[in-house]
């Protein structure tokens, strides 16, 4: 056995014995509670840098701390902010993919291109397919090795150029996605700490994550046809080969579906330019700014998925009337059954942490020792980058890593002088590198069993030897990406937000932060 085969062997062996993220939350509970009874027994205490007042840990096992924890857990739930935004979304979405408006779409995208294109185009349709990851792994990505086994091409390599786009550019597209407000939401929270008027803007990372998107299909398709392809061979057809059902063209009702959702998609557009152009627009404030036009893409997310979903549904004869759209929101939202529990755990975990001034204790200790060693804020960045790369083999939730990270790294960067913004995107680069070679990914079983109908002896290690070269290259653009960045100071979002960030002006340097310590 190689080196290379053990090491993969021995990280799925440990993988598989991690608990649910649930399990995890909830374990992790525990251990907030029983630390804080420590750390207060011990005094331990920094100096806030902002207030100057000193911060104590606060034991979590006392009477009225219970107390509190008993009475608001039902507020405690309702009042995460990501879980909120991400169901009004998907109440949209999820009529949307339901339909199939969000299946048919991204069909299109691949329909008729010519071959020298099949590549680029397959890997782009995968990076917009994570509007709709499910859609997008389900669809797309043996939709792939179609396209490619039609060209003659090996079709794995198809489902690898998919499969890099939907999961490895998760953190990539040309529009908002869901992942926004579902992340952006967990920061709020962690930032608050720091700054407790810091609210977050879904939009704050959207300039590097569009500009981005072209990057990823150039290196998709540069390890496609230079690594990828040429290591796979010529494709041998099994003898009992039967090729999957459908070619990924469009029926009559599904090309007037997409006309009339497109159409819609172009009305709501005027509307919300209408709403938001002139100085006194409804989606302005007071002084003219954009405020609530930037918190008002969830909504407006929501209400284009509803409406033009629903066309579609209706156009293809699936949505005959007002139940039935009734009935597929609700199926989405029985769908999102499992995100509420784990949500449960996230929220009351956060909550706990927060409320035991462990966060703050942590961040502000962590900070000083940072500042210690004199990185330079790029090397902090892509030190947190790597961090998240290596994590993310071992616990594959995106959001469930990032409530677990985002209470000690959000706070720690903002003293670091690196903005909540800046260590959201930081965060995602290191997540959507490896998704696609950690055996925890839950869509990496169907990815194989994709592969073995087309080569039955494809096995686990075989993909991930696949897909390795994409994330690496992924991993490589990324932080070349944030590099360019910080070199020409470019704004993450349109509302100027950066990687740099400062505290309050009453706020000491990190350094005296630090210089608390513990009593």
């Amino acid at each position: 056995m190689s080196i290379g085969s053990a090491i993969l062997n021995s990280v799925e062996k440990a993988g598989n014995k991690l608990p649910d993220p649930v399990t995890i939350f909830l374990v992790l509970i525990g251990v907030v509670m029983l630390a804080s009874l420590g750390l207060s027994a011990l005094g331990t205490a920094v100096d806030h840098p902002v207030t100057g007042e000193s911060i104590s840990v606060i034991n979590l096992l006392t009477g009225s701390q219970l107390q509190t924890l008993l009475v608001g857990m039902p507020g405690v739930l309702t009042g995460f902010a990501p879980l909120g935004m991400v169901l009004v979304v998907m109440i949209g979405a999820g009529i949307a993919e339901k339909t199939g408006l969000l299946s048919a779409g991204m069909r299109v995208m691949v329909s008729g291109a010519p071959r020298a294109l099949l590549t680029p185009v397959l890997v782009f349709a995968g990076v917009m397919g994570n509007l709709a990851a499910d859609s997008g792994y389900i669809v797309m990505v043996p939709l792939g090795a179609v396209v490619f086994a039609a060209a003659g091409r090996h079709p794995i390599a198809g489902i690898a150029a998919v499969f890099a786009g939907v999961s490895a550019g998760f953190s990539a597209n040309l529009v908002v996605t869901s992942l926004e407000p579902l992340l952006f939401g967990i920061t709020q929270t962690a930032a608050q700490s720091i700054e407790p008027g810091w609210t977050l803007n879904n939009l704050d990372n959207y300039y590097f994550t569009f500009a981005l998107t072209p990057i990823l299909v150039v290196v998709g398709t540069l390890v496609n046809n230079y690594i990828v392809e040429p290591r796979l061979g010529e494709w041998q057809r099994p003898d009992d080969f039967a090729a999957p059902e459908g070619d990924g063209t469009l029926s009559a009702n599904e090309s007037k579906g997409l006309a009339w959702a497109g159409i819609s998609l172009l009305v709501i557009g005027a509307i919300v330019l209408a709403l938001t152009v002139p100085s006194n627009g409804i989606l302005r404030d007071a002084n003219g700014g954009l405020g609530p036009f930037f918190q008002s893409i969830v909504a407006i997310l929501m209400i284009a998925f509803l409406v033009s979903g629903t066309l579609y549904g209706i156009a293809v004869g699936n949505v005959k009337s007002d139940k039935d759209v009734v009935a597929l929101g609700t199926r989405s939202m029985a769908d999102m059954g499992g995100y509420i529990i784990l949500a449960f755990a996230m929220a009351h975990f956060i909550f706990l942490f927060g409320a035991s001034e462990m966060d703050t204790v942590i961040a502000i200790s962590g900070a000083g020792g940072l500042q210690s060693l004199n990185l330079p804020a790029p090397l902090l960045i892509i030190g947190m980058v790597l961090l998240v790369a290596v994590l993310n083999l071992f616990m594959g939730s995106a959001s469930a890593k990032w409530a677990l990270l985002a209470p000690v790294f959000v706070p720690m960067l903002m003293l670091l002088g690196i903005s909540p913004e800046g260590s959201t995107l930081a965060y995602r680069m290191g997540d959507q590198a490896t998704n696609i070679i950690t055996p925890l990914m839950p869509y990496l079983p169907l990815i194989l069993i994709f592969c073995q109908r087309y080569v039955p002896e494809f096995g686990l290690g075989s993909l991930i030897a696949v897909m390795l070269p994409y994330s690496m290259a992924i991993l490589v653009s990324s932080l070349a990406m944030i590099f360019v960045w910080f070199a020409f100071d470019l704004p993450l979002g349109p509302d100027g937000a950066s990687f740099e960030y400062e505290i309050p002006a009453a706020a000491s340097a990190p350094a005296e932060a630090g210089a608390g310590g513990r009593r």
